[in-house]
C-alpha cells in the first residue's frame, strides 16, 4: 500500500467535483442512509459525500495521521481500519464507496469483495486512470518529459495505476451486478498569480527532488545512465519552469480522467 501525505493529497484533490458533480449521480447519494468512505486520508471525498446526502458519513483509513486532518476538516467520525479487513459487521453500511484507492493496492479485487460484504446496497469507486493523463504547458520540455516519465512510472510501480477499463471487470469478479460506469475528469491549472503549492513544485522540479521521489520505480525500468540523463533534463526543465514563474508567463494545465464504477451487492 503506497503511503501519501496529507498536503499531497489536499494539493492533487483541490478543486475536485467543485466544477460538476454529474459523474456521481449512480451512487444515489441523495437516497443513502449511511456511508463508509475507505481510504478516506484527509477526508476530499467525505465532504463531498456529505454535503450531497443527509446520511451518516464515515471516514476510514489506516493512517492515523490523516485521519486527525479529516476530523479537524470535516467533523465527520473516522475509524482507523485495513480496507482490506474492514472492521464492521455484513451489510453496515449501504455505500460503501473509495477515492483513489484501489489503484494503490495489489489485490483490488479483494477489496472490492470486503466492499461487498459490508455494504447492503451499493459499492463504488472513484479511480484515476494515470495512464491518459494530459498535459499542457508554456513549457515545451515539460510536456515531453512528463509523458516520457509518467510511461516508464507506469512500467515500474507494483501496482496498476491505470485500472481504468479493468475495473468494471473487478466489479463483476467482486459479485457486484449492475455495474455502471461514468467518467470524470479534474482539471488542475497553474496560472498567475501562483499559489504557494504551485512555487513549491517548481522548485521541487528545478532540484530534482520531485523526480527523486520515484527513483526506484524509475530505475526499476531504465539503466542508470538513462535515468542521470532523464534526472538532468527534468531539472533543466524546472529551471525554464522557475523562471518562467519569475516572469509571471509560466501556465500549466492538467487533466486527469476519473473512472466512477457503482455496483449493486446482490445478497
Amino acid at each position: 500500500m503506497r503511503r501519501f501525505t496529507a498536503d499531497y493529497l489536499s494539493r492533487t484533490r483541490a478543486g475536485m467535483w467543485d466544477d460538476s458533480r454529474d459523474a456521481l449521480a449512480d451512487l444515489d447519494l441523495a437516497g443513502r442512509a449511511r456511508i463508509l468512505d475507505v481510504g478516506a486520508g484527509t477526508g476530499e471525498l467525505s465532504r463531498v459525500l456529505a454535503a450531497e446526502s443527509s446520511a451518516e458519513v464515515v471516514c476510514l483509513d489506516a493512517d492515523r495521521s490523516l485521519l486527525t486532518v479529516a476530523r479537524e476538516e470535516t467533523t465527520l467520525p473516522v475509524v482507523v481500519g485495513d480496507a482490506t479487513r474492514l472492521p464492521f459487521d455484513d451489510d453496515a453500511f449501504d455505500l460503501v464507496v473509495c477515492q483513489a484507492l484501489l489503484v494503490n493496492l495489489p489485490s483490488p479485487e479483494e477489496t472490492l469483495r470486503e466492499f461487498a460484504r459490508v455494504s447492503s446496497e451499493l459499492v463504488a469507486a472513484v479511480e484515476p486512470d494515470n495512464a491518459s493523463v494530459g498535459v499542457d504547458s508554456t513549457v515545451d520540455a515539460e510536456v515531453r518529459l512528463d509523458r516520457r516519465v509518467r510511461e516508464a512510472y507506469l512500467k515500474g510501480v507494483a501496482t496498476d495505476v491505470a485500472l481504468g477499463d479493468r475495473l468494471p471487470g473487478l466489479f463483476r469478479e467482486a459479485g457486484l451486478g449492475d455495474v455502471r460506469t461514468r467518467r470524470y475528469f479534474h482539471e488542475k491549472r497553474v496560472d498567475p498569480p501562483y499559489e504557494g503549492h504551485a512555487v513549491e513544485d517548481a522548485r521541487r522540479k528545478a532540484t530534482g527532488e520531485g523526480f527523486d521521489a520515484h527513483e526506484r520505480e524509475l530505475r526499476s525500468v531504465v539503466s542508470d545512465d538513462e535515468y542521470d540523463d532523464l534526472r538532468r533534463e527534468w531539472r533543466s526543465m524546472g529551471r525554464a519552469v522557475v523562471e518562467q514563474m519569475s516572469a509571471r508567463e509560466y501556465r500549466r494545465a492538467e487533466v486527469v480522467p476519473f473512472d466512477v464504477v457503482v455496483g449493486r451487492a446482490e445478497k
